[in-house]
């Protein structure tokens, strides 16, 4: 295996992975913001304000996007088993 197979699997594996948590990272920043402006608006200072509908907002993310984040890991383990002979020998 010669460095630049090792550099360009990393490179793939990295990017998957990015797209696999940038829906929740940006679903879960989006909400944190909201309701942080809620908080400082109304001088609330309950830190399981935060929590929750970070959670919910995920909870219904998963659903949303899960079949597409399935469908793309699925299709780079399959890419990835499927390159072990040529990798091997």
């Amino acid at each position: 295996m010669t460095p630049e197979t090792v550099m360009t699997l990393s490179h793939e594996a990295m990017y998957v992975a990015l797209l696999l948590a940038a829906p929740l990272l940006l679903v879960s920043l989006a909400v944190g913001l909201v309701v942080s402006l809620f908080q400082a608006a109304t001088q609330i200072n309950e830190s399981t304000l935060s929590f929750i509908p970070k959670l919910i907002a995920i909870a219904v993310t998963l659903v949303i996007a899960g079949p597409w984040m399935l469908t793309t890991m699925l299709d780079y383990m399959h890419r990835m088993f499927a390159s072990i002979p040529s990798l091997a020998g």
